[in-house]
């Protein structure tokens, strides 16, 4: 599937990385911080952190997830506020993370670091309908933690 990226920053494919895969195995795109100067995040703060680039998405079938880098987490406590970004098909404006300090020391984030990951996800769209009785199931009505530890 193809996929056309736009590059808001001059300095994409320079100073700010292009987004590519890391690996032959990845699942996700990496996500530089298109940054003019480095952007301190203080613990329990968060930074709107733009990434230089829009994305077309080629159809209603597709979405684009932006999901945290798992290394920054376990090392730093560096997330996003909103755990998962969605990029809809028909989103044509810049990709920024929200990313947020949930550690316990200052974190510089600095021009052209790797701060996300985008993957790419089929979607189903379904027909809404409504009744007053859902069929039965084995767990029922039993919310968190009802399936056990």
């Amino acid at each position: 599937m193809r996929v056309w990226f736009k590059k808001l920053n001059p300095d994409m494919g320079g100073a700010i990385p292009e987004p590519a895969y890391a690996t032959a195995g990845a699942a996700g795109v990496d996500l530089a911080a298109s940054l003019g100067e480095p952007v301190v995040v203080q613990p329990g703060q968060r930074a709107m952190v733009p990434t230089g680039l829009a994305v077309d998405i080629p159809g209603s079938d597709v979405v684009g997830l932006v999901f945290p880098r798992s290394g920054l987490a376990a090392k730093h406590g560096i997330s996003l506020a909103n755990a998962v970004g969605v990029i809809d098909s028909d989103y044509r404006g810049e990709i920024i993370c929200p990313v947020q300090n949930n550690g316990g020391e200052v974190y510089e984030i600095r021009p052209g670091d790797r701060i996300a990951q985008l993957v790419f996800v089929p979607v189903l769209q379904v027909d809404i309908q409504f009744t007053d009785r859902l069929a039965d199931s084995d767990r029922g009505e039993g919310g968190f933690g009802s399936t056990g530890r």
